[in-house]
């Protein structure tokens, strides 16, 4: 089993996992796979991934995981992938793991353009939202609405850089956050309005959080921990080459628009710095 580490800029792309008729970022790497012989089918053995991005949402840090033949590199994946998805590192991992159940963190960046917007009271209000609650009303799904999030926020005019972690994420539940965050900052919502969202009524309507755009989210971060066996000990090769492919592909798609732009310039960052580790 290998798993690997995938960087994609997912303007392109209906999101991560496979549909039918549409672009996703799964059905480009299984693409490659296939015009590469690693596999043929429906999918490879053992197969899994760290989490199902929306449409329109990038990784830095996307984890897939298969049965791989030793000499399938990211660099090598990379010959058959397209240049806005690009792997970078890879790890040998036991047989069983699985990317997506041994998976104990995710950490989500997103990039708020507020420039007129009170921090005192986003910080405020994100506060209020982190630690144990049910999110219900920040998310469609009906069960595992119960999370645990970390959170923290920082201010880089004209933007607000929020970042959110958990072990997994109900659908949506980051960029209704966001949402409600951005409202509260911007005076369009009491700070109270927190609270009712957190509490056991459900919100519909105009009453309830629409969620934020998709582009300005990043999947930064995916931690496979030392308190499970089977990932304890996993350690990312950083494939030099793959990673500067990486850079110049993010390089060039890096200031199309502004929150865009900041997207792509947040993974050209990231495969930066994995480059000097």
């Amino acid at each position: 089993m290998r798993a690997y580490r995938i960087a994609y800029d997912g303007r392109g792309y209906y999101g991560f996992q496979r549909q039918p008729d549409v672009p996703t970022v799964e059905d480009a790497i299984f693409d490659a796979l296939r015009a590469l012989d690693v596999f043929a089918g429906e999918k490879p053995s053992g197969y899994a991934a760290a989490g199902r991005t929306d449409a329109g949402v990038s990784a830095l840090a996307q984890t897939v995981a298969f049965e791989a033949p030793d000499w399938l590199s990211p660099a090598a994946l990379n010959s058959e992938l397209p240049a806005d998805v690009r792997a970078w590192a890879s790890a040998d991992v036991p047989d069983g793991f699985h990317a997506t159940h041994h998976a104990t963190e995710r950490r989500y960046t997103y990039h708020l353009h507020a420039p007129e917007a009170d921090a005192a009271l986003a910080r405020e209000a994100l506060e209020r939202l982190s630690g144990r609650h049910d999110f219900h009303n920040l998310t469609p799904d009906d069960d595992g609405t119960v999370r645990r999030l970390d959170t923290a926020l920082t201010r880089d005019d004209p933007f607000f850089v929020l970042t959110v972690s958990a072990g997994g994420f109900a659908r949506q539940l980051v960029r209704r956050l966001v949402s409600l965050v951005a409202a509260v900052a911007r005076g369009e919502r009491p700070l109270a309005d927190v609270e009712r969202v957190l509490a056991e009524e459900p919100l519909d309507g105009p009453r309830g959080v629409a969620p934020a755009p998709a582009q300005p989210l990043v999947l930064a971060a995916v931690t496979y921990g030392p308190s499970d066996a089977l990932a304890a000990g996993i350690d990312f090769d950083v494939d030099t080459e793959a990673a500067e492919s990486a850079r110049q592909v993010f390089e060039a798609t890096r200031v199309e628009q502004v929150t865009s732009g900041r997207v792509a310039a947040q993974l050209l960052a990231g495969v930066d710095a994995a480059i000097d580790d």
